[in-house]
């Protein structure tokens, strides 16, 4: 099984990054994972040594397959799946502060949105 590979959305639930497959499968069909640097399809495999970036709400996450997963498993062994080069977030005192639009001022526009995104990190 090891030279076969796995999914990459069955890899992602069974190390816990989503809570179920299909979410996995949403997230790739999005755009939000990228294996190797290029955006991936949910059939797409991975092999021990591959990076995957994840978007998820929480954050965008780096991670290294060390370890092949077809089954879902607690967390601790999932933690040993694979490695996590996730940058660490920065204190909260020096994190960016939320743009808080006026009460009345209408549906944001399409340019508000945008820097909205932009903001957030999307």
């Amino acid at each position: 099984m090891a030279d076969a590979g796995v999914r990459i959305d069955s890899w992602l639930w069974a190390v816990r990054v989503t809570k179920s497959r299909s979410a996995a499968t949403s997230l790739c069909k999005a755009g939000h994972v990228k294996v190797g640097g290029d955006t991936a399809k949910p059939a797409q495999t991975v092999h021990p040594g591959t990076e995957v970036t994840v978007v998820t709400p929480h954050g965008t996450r780096v991670l290294v397959v060390r370890q092949l997963l077809v089954k879902r498993v607690s967390a601790a062994l999932a933690a040993a799946a694979f490695d996590d080069l996730t940058p660490a977030a920065p204190p909260r005192e020096e994190r960016t502060v939320y743009a808080v639009r006026d009460r009345g001022a209408g549906r944001p526009t399409k340019r508000d949105r945008r820097e909205i995104q932009r903001l957030r990190g999307y």
